[in-house]
């Protein structure tokens, strides 16, 4: 890949007094065209910073920097508690001390002042949202109540109603502020589900080494822990026992106006593929719709061998934007 690329780091005012959000931008250097077909900001789901996924290098080149080389102004916001954002107070405390943060509602306004920030600084009426897992509720409950800033919406590993088992981020038992996630945890949850032998196969321990180098060093707290850990909010645990546990939808699918893709791997455990399968026909008003299906593959295909198709896949949706 070409290393013509800029990268800017952001603190974005939130909504509320005190709250710092981060965000990145990776474009072109000489990308001097800013439209809403070429402008796109990503979301994280539950567990990990956008650090961890969307801009984690492997084999030299992240995704972020992958769909800058396409031509695109590309984002990523991580919303209060994760990442280089600002960590709420309870965050200091230990977790029972305080009732689970950052709830659903929260996340969707932290998008919002980034979604206002990119357009402020692009001087463009919409974007596009991409997101990940519980990035996926939030891009789309978003979108359901902002249609006019949105230009198209990626869904991948998107989460609906559950009708098999519970949440892999949920343990049971009473919740906290925020869960601390170890590396034997992240190992764990990454095979689950996985046919014997793959786990190896599809994430090389290099590579599982750098998710977690990056997990580490986006949490400053994890290096007063042994064995090395970091923090995640606990809101969206509280979410999918309110909603999707409880067979109640989060937002209506209905309400989406824009063209959308729903996009995930085939052993994915997290949000398994009937969650798409059910999802894709409600959503009567998009304009178009797809549904993308990649082969071996798990929750995390971004940090997997086939991560590749990923990227094609959604890069080629976001690209037909520019056509329409």
């Amino acid at each position: 890949m070409a290393a013509n690329l800029i990268c800017d780091d952001f603190r974005v005012p939130a909504q509320d007094a005190g709250i710092e959000l981060h965000v990145r931008n990776r474009r072109p250097a000489d990308l001097t065209r800013f439209a809403p077909d070429n402008i796109i900001l990503f979301v994280h789901g539950a567990t990990g910073s956008p650090e961890t996924s969307f801009d984690l290098k492997l084999d030299g080149v992240s995704w972020m920097a992958w769909m800058a080389q396409q031509g695109n102004d590309v984002y990523f916001v991580s919303v209060r508690g994760y990442g280089h954002s600002t960590r709420p107070r309870e965050m200091d405390e230990p977790p029972l001390n305080n009732a689970p943060i950052v709830r659903t509602d929260t996340a969707v306004r932290d998008v919002g002042a980034a979604v206002d920030f990119i357009r402020g600084r692009r001087g463009v009426d919409k974007i596009s949202l991409l997101g990940h897992s519980w990035g996926t509720t939030i891009m789309a409950l978003y979108t359901t109540q902002n249609n006019a800033k949105v230009h198209r919406l990626a869904l991948y590993a998107p989460g609906w109603i559950r009708t098999q088992g519970v949440s892999l981020t949920d343990q049971g038992g009473e919740l906290g502020a925020y869960r601390i996630v170890t590396a034997e945890a992240v190992k764990k949850r990454r095979g689950t589900g996985l046919p014997p032998g793959k786990q190896e196969e599809l994430m090389p321990a290099r590579w599982l080494d750098a998710y977690l180098k990056a997990a580490f060093e986006a949490d400053p707290w994890s290096k007063t822990q042994t064995p090395r850990a970091f923090r995640a909010p606990n809101g969206v645990v509280a979410d999918s026992r309110e909603y999707a546990n409880a067979g109640k939808p989060r937002y209506n699918p209905g309400e989406i106006r824009v063209p959308t893709l729903l996009i995930l791997a085939e052993w994915d455990a997290d949000t398994p593929p009937y969650m798409a399968q059910t999802l894709f026909p409600l959503l009567v008003n998009a304009p178009s719709k797809r549904l993308v299906v990649i082969g071996e593959g798990t929750h995390v295909v971004v940090t997997e061998k086939n991560r590749m198709q990923l990227f094609r896949e959604v890069g080629l949706f976001f690209e037909e934007g520019r056509d329409a």
